[in-house]
């Protein structure tokens, strides 16, 4: 097969962004460009089995996670197209055993409905996903739950429950498996023979990459997972796949074929404000280009899909390595594949150490309540809130903003020790510099109780630490570090195997001071209430 000149010097870059990949013993990724119809690239680097010695190549499976929740999204609109679904209606119209919320469909599609993400709601309870659950844990969930983090389109926030609950409404009208459904009505039409949903993570799947977390320096080692996934991340496919999947956006077939531009149509937030979130896809902009696409991550997996419909050009990268960013590695391969595209923009002025270091610290608003540290790590500034670091880059206001659209942070210096911090839907606060911490509030001692997640807290002094002794509907036993943040905040710390988390606990009180609850919010919790036991 000819290969132009253009194509084989993006290779070879590409081919130099993924070299350490392709050491031996090494896991490593699946890199996939189109343009204009044309495949440009489709390359693999590393081993899809160390165990084996398996390369990866353009046919090795995925779990590709979050990328799945437009198609969960597109099987929805299908039926509503048929008449079969009302995007106005609440979720308890069709899953009768779910509380009676004031949240639409459409709401859930667009991650605008505050209903609380199930993978926290059971996590408040000491599970995770190292841990088995079924199906039907998960619905519960789900069901269980009466709380929502803040007033329906009033503001985005990420949460999987709503494609979880998404899928088993479509089963429900359907009267058919999501995969059954997603595979007569999307995969087959299309010729995308690789890609199926896999709910149960036992399933045998011919040519699946296995997951890894670790690097080179620490060691690798498998990852573990063992939650059963649906709509909301069940998926797994190959790039070619995925390419065919996006090819489908410029050339609609399946009906209706407005279905690329439901997907990508814009609906505001209360008061006007913006949602890049669309219907199963994030909108955002790559130096001046308007993208839309999606990422996914799940134990030993990580996915970037990536459009840029200005310029006609897809790039796809798997990983199944959890070091691996793909978020970062797919725009820098479209960068170089837009090189010299008229309204691709200089990329702005690089965040400084210079700048960063005299904003270094905790930073905290207690009226959120939001914490988050800010430094310079490996070459960049990050923010590390709830647990979780992000790099931060420079926006063409001035402002430094997170760099991927499922965070809403960006900030700016402020006067006198303070930052301004744009949390989005137009809420900016001031959040002041955090000096030395309060210790934990003597007060604080009792056994708290969460009829939403369904968890119990038992928190008590030992020696000259604090800690929560967690339980809840799966488990009970965990043990969570806690320490103080101001006289009437603190931080709970959740380790994992996979990741660690941190959550803040605001405590409530009666007019004679007394503690009876605490507001919890977690990075997709906001302000749940765990009442005090008498």
């Amino acid at each position: 097969m000819s290969k132009s000149i253009g194509s084989i010097a993006l290779e070879r870059r590409v081919d130099a962004l993924f070299s350490r990949y392709t050491m031996p013993g090494s896991p490593g990724a699946v890199v996939a460009v189109m343009q204009g119809g044309d495949v440009t690239l489709c390359k693999g680097y590393g081993l899809a089995s160390i165990e084996l010695g398996v390369p990866i190549g353009p046919k090795t499976r995925f779990r590709i996670a979050s990328v799945s929740k437009q198609f969960t999204v597109s099987a929805a609109l299908m039926l509503a197209a048929e008449g079969k679904l009302d995007l106005k209606a609440p979720p308890h119209q069709y899953l009768p055993e779910l509380k009676k919320l004031p949240v639409t469909i459409d709401q859930m599609m667009r991650n605008c409905s505050g209903l609380p993400d199930f993978l926290e709601l059971l996590r408040l309870g000491g599970h995770g996903l190292d841990k088995p659950a079924r199906a039907s844990d998960l619905a519960a969930a789900c069901s269980r739950n009466g709380h929502l983090n803040f007033a329906p389109n009033s503001r985005f926030l990420y949460s999987n429950t709503n494609f979880l609950l998404l899928g088993l409404i479509v089963e429900k009208l359907a009267k058919k498996k999501l995969g059954d459904f997603l595979a007569e009505r999307i995969f087959k039409p299309l010729g995308m023979t690789s890609t199926a949903l896999v709910a149960e993570i036992d399933a045998v799947i011919p040519g699946l990459a296995t997951g890894y977390l670790g690097d080179a320096a620490s060691g690798f080692r498998r990852a573990a997972h063992a939650y059963p996934q649906g709509g909301e991340g069940g998926l797994t496919s190959t790039v070619e796949d995925l390419l065919i999947w996006s090819r489908h956006f410029d050339q609609p077939t399946l009906a209706p074929k407005t279905l690329p531009a439901q997907l990508a149509a814009v609906s505001p937030l209360a008061g006007g404000h913006a949602n890049k979130y669309r219907r199963g896809v994030q909108a955002d902009e790559l130096r001046g280009l308007a993208t839309i696409g999606h990422g996914g991550l799940w134990p030993g997996y990580r996915t970037e899909f990536l459009r840029v419909p200005e310029a006609d050009l897809t790039v796809v990268v798997i990983a199944n390595l959890g070091t691996i960013d793909p978020w970062r590695q797919a725009r820098a391969i479209a960068t170089l594949a837009l090189e010299g595209h008229k309204k691709l923009k200089p990329a702005p002025a690089p965040i400084t150490e210079a700048e960063i270091k005299p904003l270094a610290g905790s930073w905290f608003n207690s009226k959120e309540p939001s914490l988050f540290d800010l430094a310079w790590k490996n070459g960049e500034a990050t923010v590390t809130q709830n647990g979780l670091p992000f790099a931060l880059g420079r926006r063409a206001d001035g402002w430094l903003a997170a760099e991927r659209g499922s965070f809403e942070f960006a900030m700016k210096p402020g006067p006198k020790g303070t930052a301004r911090v744009d949390l989005g839907a137009g809420r900016v606060m001031t959040f002041s510099k955090l000096g030395k911490r309060k210790a934990v509030p003597a007060a604080l001692a009792g056994t708290y109780a969460s009829a939403d997640s369904g968890a119990t807290w038992k928190i008590e002094k030992k020696g000259d630490k604090w800690a929560a002794t967690v339980g809840g509907p799966l488990i009970a036993g965990a043990h969570w570090p806690i320490e103080g943040i101001d006289a009437d905040t603190v931080e709970i710390v959740s380790p994992g195997g996979w990741i660690s988390v941190t959550q803040l606990a605001h405590l409530v009180r009666d007019r004679a001071g007394k503690v009876v609850a605490l507001e919890v919010s977690t990075g997709r919790i906001k302000k749940m209430r765990f009442d005090r036991a008498e």
